[in-house]
């Protein structure tokens, strides 16, 4: 077998690996095989298999992205997916040795989320127009998102079986198809009873009838829809930040963080794989103490 067709079958055997033992979604495989594909690319040039390449050649391959003017961000995601796939050749016997172990990542400033305080949220609520027909069904989209911190797919993707109100929960399908429980607040029950008032008199699609949230024409929304919506809003409300979906699944996270809750509760809650990714929280918080520190204790008043 040749150099290049047993890379091809690495290559091959671990997108099978991701899909079906990591049951990683469509959206994460491409990003993860367009990542994979940098390197491919790399080791074609340079005439090398997967089963040769070492730690020289990866460093050589990082240094060649930043040529590029690939960023700092983009480099750490692209070398965290070469390392993926070489722990995945150790691990099905392809290799030996990872190559990986002591390859380093570039350092990246943190950059901390922007978050929207509870305050804020209101007004992005009471700036909605609920004398149109989308006027509830918006406010309960953005309610949902602040009080459930979820991921604008998930929100998408809701369907009325997974709704148990009478308990305060509901069923939230994250990444990898990964189900989680989510208490849900009584703010939040009361928008989704006032949307479904108005949905109640909508013609709805066939096939479509089971999720949540519908657009004008009786199909389910899409994450564009929501990104469009949220901002439109945003300007209308008068708030200045730059804001997405993914910004009040931060503030819910920042909320309860303020609030005292116990940094494994909001990883359970967010549906982070890693209590690192949740960590990014901690950062915002100490952010804002230290901002009180220096606007109230005496040293610091001018």
């Amino acid at each position: 077998m040749d150099k290049k067709n047993n890379s091809n079958d690495m290559v091959a055997g671990y997108m099978r690996y991701l899909k079906l033992e990591r049951n990683y979604s469509a959206n994460t495989l491409d990003a993860y095989r367009r990542d994979l594909r940098r390197l491919l690319d790399y080791m074609a040039h340079e005439g090398l298999a997967a089963a040769e390449v070492q730690l020289e050649d990866l460093q050589h391959f990082a240094a060649g992205l930043h040529d590029l003017g690939v960023g700092p961000a983009s480099q750490c995601r692209i070398l965290s997916g070469v390392r993926s796939f070489f722990r995945y050749l150790v691990t099905d016997g392809y290799r030996d040795d990872d190559p990986t172990e002591l390859l380093e990542s570039p350092q990246t400033a943190e950059k901390l989320p922007e978050v929207l305080s509870t305050a804020e949220v209101d007004r992005l609520e009471a700036s909605f127009d609920l004398s149109k027909w989308e006027g509830h069904r918006n406010r309960a989209i953005v309610e949902m998102l602040f009080s459930c911190g979820l991921r604008v797919t998930e929100l998408v993707t809701l369907r009325l079986s997974d709704l148990f109100l009478d308990d305060g929960f509901i069923r939230v399908t994250g990444k990898g198809s990964k189900e989680r429980l989510v208490p849900i607040s009584d703010r939040a029950v009361e928008e989704l009873a006032l949307w479904f008032d108005d949905r109640r008199q909508m013609n709805i699609r066939p096939g479509e009838e089971g999720y949540v949230f519908l657009n004008r024409r009786g199909a389910h929304l899409t994450r564009t829809m929501i990104l469009i919506m949220i901002k439109r809003q945003a300007v209308e409300a008068g708030i200045t930040k730059t804001i997405s979906p993914h910004t009040l699944r931060h503030s819910f996270a920042t909320a309860l963080l303020e609030g005292g809750a116990d940094l494994r509760a909001i990883q359970e809650l967010l549906g982070h794989e890693s209590i690192g990714t949740t960590e990014i929280y901690t950062h915002i918080d100490l952010t804002a103490l230290r901002k009180e520190v220096m606007e109230h204790h005496p040293r610091n008043k001018r």
